[in-house]
């Protein structure tokens, strides 16, 4: 692999030291400086091919340094690194023009496999034009820290200042809509409609009246003109949810609009131009239903300009924790009432659970059991019968060793691996995270306890 010179910027001197030393025994030149002015002095000396700066510094931060570098050499490979990361620091960071996007505490593999994407594309990459100015902030609706959400925050601050067409796939609740409005929200029309339409909502016979309009008399009730999304959206965009449940004649359609940006409403002879961004979303596989004909190929090509796969919540478990503090903390707003506290064994209760409605039923579940609750805290009891079921008896939260309403566990529930996980997950919420004592109280060796909470997934308090 080529070497590359690499400035690292950090005022933390452990970090900076760890960084210094794993990147020099790769083969790489490395400067290591403890500020961002420190790092501007150096900059023209050094001339180096990729920074990793960290985002919060004492004088100029992270975001403001690489705002400096990209005006004055846009072509240098920037990382940002935080331990306070969030969505739209991911967002702007990207928008900004920075090559990627990583939060503390940082895997020295992950930082080699950055270093050696960025040697790779150096490689083959010609000059770019620099980035646009940064647009409108987004929403705080998303949350997560996990690596699949930190790549969907990248996605969308790298697709948010173009117009290509956007597929967001992932299961039922797992907040598609929220992407594509993040999308939207971050884009220079963000000051332009945004339209939403959940195409499995709409009967099939009204769908093509429904998106494109329809003149006077075109059918039974038609007493008038009346214009669509795609003419009402101008440049807005609009977000077709549910894109895998529509018919093949509407999906010609769909193709037209997306290849000749125009369309013909119900019942007129002449068409209509259109400059609205499409972003759609489906909780189905599109590509195992082109095969079978449910879904046209050429559609799928033209709406999969950008991907985005959201995973299901079970997934990303670490999660949890942050998406009950920021529910309740809305929901506690929206209905007056004091943010309640969440005991250990409802914590270690709520991420052990699969959620097969994803951030939805979680959301539902919290709310539900917010207005039932009658004390400073959440209990298992006060929320016990608030899970969605899919139309079973309610499940209600478990503990280890607890019982259905029938007094059988569920098969879930009796396995093995699901017992063990629950348990090492309720022992690190009561002793607060520290290993040690977790160790200790579940008489296992710390590398023993480090295994289990890789293997489950677990999340330290």
């Amino acid at each position: 692999m080529r070497t590359a010179r690499i400035l690292i910027v950090d005022d933390d001197d452990d970090l900076r030291k760890t960084l210094e030393a794993h990147i020099t025994d790769l083969g790489h030149r490395v400067l290591a400086v403890d500020s961002a002015e420190s790092a501007l002095n150096h900059f023209a000396e050094f001339s180096p091919e990729i920074v990793f700066s960290d985002v919060q510094m004492s004088g100029m931060n992270g975001f403001e340094l690489l705002t400096r570098l990209k005006d004055g050499r846009p072509d240098v490979d920037i990382v940002i690194f935080t331990g306070y990361g969030g969505v739209q620091g991911a967002i702007d960071a990207i928008k900004d023009g920075a090559t990627d996007y990583l939060l503390k505490p940082l895997d020295l593999d992950e930082i080699e496999g950055v270093i050696e994407r960025c040697i790779k594309d150096r490689a083959v990459r010609k000059d770019v034009e620099p980035p646009a100015e940064p647009v409108a902030s987004a929403p705080g609706g998303l949350v997560g820290r996990h690596s699949s959400m930190v790549n969907v925050y990248k996605k969308i601050g790298a697709v948010a200042s173009t117009r290509a067409a956007v597929l967001i796939q992932g299961e039922t609740g797992t907040g598609k809509e929220l992407i594509a409005r993040t999308i939207h929200e971050n884009s220079s029309e963000a000051d332009l409609p945004f339209i939403a339409i959940n195409c499995a909502a709409v009967p099939e016979t009204l769908l093509e009246s429904t998106l494109f309009g329809h003149i006077k008399g075109a059918f039974t009730g038609a007493s008038s003109d009346r214009r669509g999304p795609f003419e009402l959206a101008g440049r807005g965009t609009i977000f077709l949810d549910e894109i895998g449940d529509t018919p093949l004649a509407f999906q010609a359609k769909l193709l037209r609009v997306l290849e000749e940006r125009e369309f013909y409403p119900v019942g007129s002879e002449f068409p209509r131009r259109t400059e609205a961004r499409v972003i759609a979303a489906t909780n189905k596989n599109l590509e195992e239903l082109v095969p079978t004909g449910e879904f046209r190929e050429d559609l799928l090509f033209r709406l999969k300009v950008v991907d985005i796969s959201v995973v299901p919540l079970r997934q990303r478990r670490s999660d949890i924790p942050l998406l009950v503090r920021h529910i309740l903390t809305q929901a506690s707003a929206d209905l007056g009432r004091p943010v309640p506290a969440v005991p250990p064994e409802v914590m270690a209760s709520l991420i052990s659970r699969e959620w097969p409605g994803n951030v939805r039923e979680l959301e539902n579940t919290l709310v539900r059991g917010l207005v039932l609750s009658r004390g400073p805290s959440l209990s298992v009891e006060e929320i016990e019968g608030c899970l969605w079921t899919g139309g079973r008896e309610p499940a209600g939260l478990t503990t280890p060793g607890s019982v259905t309403q029938s007094g059988r566990l569920s098969p879930e529930e009796a396995s093995l691996a699901s017992v063990e996980r629950n348990h090492v997950q309720k022992v690190l919420f009561e002793t607060d995270g520290n290993k040690s004592a977790a160790a200790r109280l579940l008489e296992v060796s710390r590398p023993t306890l480090n295994r289990m909470i890789k293997d489950h997934q677990l999340v330290l308090p």
